[in-house]
């Protein structure tokens, strides 16, 4: 599958690669310490959020790609 930007599918295929790759080579064999795609997900996901801009995608209410700003603690 494409990511919702022309520009960032290759990023996608190379995080999407490093997932698999660590998810059946560590985290099936109980080593689930390190971020090995962090990097490559934070690059994706700044494309991403560039793409989202540029084609005026609306996205208020929508809580992705981490946790909402502005919300307190002790808010429900």
């Amino acid at each position: 599958m494409n990511s919702v930007g022309e520009a960032c599918t290759e990023l996608k295929r190379e995080y999407d690669q490093c997932f698999n790759r660590w998810f059946a080579e560590k985290f099936l064999k109980g080593e689930s310490a390190g971020d090995p795609c962090g990097q490559l997900f934070k690059r994706y996901q700044i494309c991403v959020q560039k793409a989202i801009k540029e084609k005026d995608i609306p996205i208020e209410g929508l809580e992705f790609m981490g946790p909402s700003k502005g919300k307190t603690e002790n808010s429900s």
